[in-house]
């Protein structure tokens, strides 16, 4: 079982993420535990200050290292992967999400503000992932996305394990169109070839229509 511990100023946005949809059954089922904790347990004033300016000035507060560290520490066990969701991280993709589905213990940072300091990352970091080319109010919407990628990889997590294989980027090109019924809807009708019971051509249309949405959306995976 992977156990995934998430480290943020705002443990209750993952509250209803968390016990939703095949993720929330997943947990049910104990084929992955996540527990969310709050940052400012670790702190060491009566305030709760767990953000300080930043040296050299600029606008915005970075986390401070002094409960980053005793949180990591006291949260890591032997050969866990510590990670930190950034947008100057690594980028995400399935082949990342599937190796850490692999992993026994992942504990995960989430970042605020105009970041963290520097020696976090130096010294307690094993990844740092981004989830693409853009800001966030906050690191734990990221992880949330992490964790929902990488969940999908888990055996048992999905349910139906072959769509995966049916998926945008899985396979490299991003997924071809769905219809389900009524075949005729204001006019709008689906391809004969879906209702032809024709599996070759089925799976031909279907591929033909994920590289046209592949080069017209995303070129840069055809590569």
């Amino acid at each position: 079982m992977l156990r995934i511990d998430v480290l943020t100023l705002f443990p209750r946005m993952l509250d209803g993420f968390l016990a939703e949809s095949m993720l929330g059954r997943g947990i049910e089922r104990g084929l992955l535990e996540v527990k969310t904790h709050d940052l400012r347990a670790w702190t060491l004033d009566k305030h709760r200050t767990a953000d300080d300016r930043p040296f050299g000035g600029g606008a915005g507060m970075v986390l401070k290292p002094e409960p980053v560290f005793a949180a990591l520490e006291q949260l890591q066990s032997p050969g866990c992967r510590r990670i930190y969701l950034t947008p100057d991280g690594i980028p995400l993709s399935p082949a990342v999400a599937q190796e850490l589905s692999r992993q026994q213990h992942l504990v995960m940072l989430s970042g605020h503000y105009e970041g963290i300091d520097q020696r976090i990352r130096e010294g307690m970091i094993d990844q740092e992932i981004s989830i693409g080319d853009y800001v966030l109010t906050n690191g734990t919407i990221a992880a949330a996305v992490l964790i929902d990628a990488l969940s999908r990889f888990i055996p048992g997590v999905l349910g139906e394990e072959k769509s995966l294989t049916h998926e945008s980027f899985t396979g490299k090109l991003l997924d071809f169109p769905q219809y389900t019924r009524p075949a005729e809807f204001r006019g709008m009708s689906v391809p004969d070839v879906l209702l032809s019971g024709n599996h070759a051509e089925i799976e031909k249309w279907r591929h033909d229509r994920a590289m046209e949405k592949t080069r017209q959306n995303r070129p840069d995976l055809l590569k």
